[in-house]
C-alpha cells in the first residue's frame, strides 16, 4: 500500500493569509522565546534587597512564557507552516535585544518591562492581518498574549514607582 499525500489545508483562510499570519506569529514566537530566556537569566542572577520577590516573580513569568511558546508554535503548525525553533532564527525574528552582562535588579526590571511591551507591540501589529482573514483562533491567542504581557509590564513597572 503506497503513501498518500496529506489532504490540502482547508480552514477557510487562504494560503497567502495563512502565510502572513504564520510569519507574524513567528515574530511573536521569537519575541516570546527571547523574553523567556531573558526572564530565566534574570531569575538566576538577580540579587539585592528585592531578591526573593523578583526571584519568585521571574520564575512565575518564565514558566508562563515556556507554555506560551508551545501555544504559539502549535498555532503556526495548525496554519500549515513550520515553526522556527533555533536561536539563529529567533535572533533574526525578535524585536527584543539581548541583555549584556548581569544588570542590577532595577535594570532587570526595566529591561523586562521593555520586553513585555515589545511582545504586546508585535502581537498588536499582527492583529489587523488576523482580523481581516477572520482567523478567530489566532485573534484569541493574540488577545490573550497582549492581555497577559500588558499586565506583566504594569506589575513590573509598579516595582519601580516611588
Amino acid at each position: 500500500m503506497g503513501k498518500s499525500a496529506a489532504p490540502a489545508i482547508n480552514l477557510g483562510i487562504g494560503e497567502k493569509d495563512r502565510a502572513r499570519i504564520a510569519a507574524g506569529l513567528s515574530n511573536l514566537l521569537a519575541d516570546t522565546y527571547t523574553l523567556y530566556l531573558m526572564t530565566h537569566n534574570f531569575h538566576w542572577n538577580v540579587k539585592g534587597p528585592m531578591f526573593q520577590t523578583l526571584h519568585l516573580m521571574f520564575e512565575a513569568q518564565y514558566n508562563e512564557l515556556a507554555l506560551a511558546v508551545d501555544l504559539i508554535a502549535e498555532r503556526i503548525r495548525a496554519l500549515g507552516f513550520p515553526a522556527p525553533g533555533t536561536y539563529a532564527a529567533y535572533a533574526k525574528l525578535t524585536s527584543i535585544p539581548e541583555p549584556e552582562g548581569v544588570p542590577e535588579a532595577t535594570d532587570m526590571i526595566r529591561q523586562l518591562v521593555k520586553g513585555q511591551e515589545a511582545v504586546v507591540r508585535t502581537a498588536r501589529k499582527l492583529f489587523p492581518v488576523v482580523d481581516k482573514a477572520r482567523d478567530e483562533p489566532s485573534a484569541d491567542l493574540l488577545t490573550q498574549r497582549m492581555q497577559l504581557h500588558e499586565k506583566n509590564a504594569w506589575m513590573l513597572r509598579s516595582l519601580l514607582e516611588k
